[in-house]
């Protein structure tokens, strides 16, 4: 007999239980083929990489099947009818791994570290990041001083902003001279 994995994902509104039932449904299909299922993992509820009929998220699982290919085949084509299964894939091996699965080990790293807000409470981490900035929901009275602040900076900004103004006005009269002067060129060119 041959050794193969398969992982299949199935709908994201099904329960746990159901999806044991899924998992304990192909298992029985491959044992009455004449094979085994050697490992069955759960995966949990996973975000799809993009959107399989219309779902972003499903429940993944896997197995690993020594059988022959008839019982293989027979439990492809159960996944294919069964309209929970939106997607599996199944592989042959040479050797099955031992042990959890890469997905499995990193998720117990993950339960290591103590989740995610478990490092420094719901900001986590070790930066400081300062001390906090006011709410937009605020009550008036906190924003009063921030806004009396930037009166005197406003204050300051306006003669820089009225020295530009003859600048600018003197800029108009510029570009006007500029084609005039270019049309007297323009007529003594036609006329050589």
């Amino acid at each position: 007999m041959a050794l193969y994995e398969c992982v299949f994902i199935a709908r994201q509104d099904i329960s746990s239980s159901q999806m044991e039932g899924l998992v304990e449904q192909f298992g029985g299909i491959i044992e009455t083929g004449g094979g085994q299922v050697t490992k069955k993992e759960m995966w949990g509820l996973r975000t799809l990489a993009y959107r399989i009929k219309k779902k972003r998220k499903g429940h993944y699982a896997l197995l690993h099947i020594d059988a022959p290919i008839d019982a293989v085949h027979e439990m492809e084509r159960n996944m294919r009818i069964h309209e929970d299964v939106l997607r599996y894939l199944t592989l042959r091996m040479d050797e099955l791994e031992e042990g959890p699965s890469i997905v499995m080990q990193v998720r117990e790293r993950r339960d290591d570290r103590g989740g995610r807000f478990g490092r420094g409470g719901p900001r986590g981490g070790d930066r400081d990041r300062g001390p906090a900035r006011p709410r937009r929901d605020a009550p008036a009275e906190a924003a009063k001083p921030a806004a009396e602040a930037a009166k005197p900076e406003a204050e300051a900004a306006k003669p820089a902003a009225e020295a530009a103004k003859p600048a600018a006005e003197a800029a108009p009269a510029a570009e006007v001279a500029e084609p005039a002067a270019k049309e007297t060129s323009g007529e003594q060119e036609t006329g050589a």
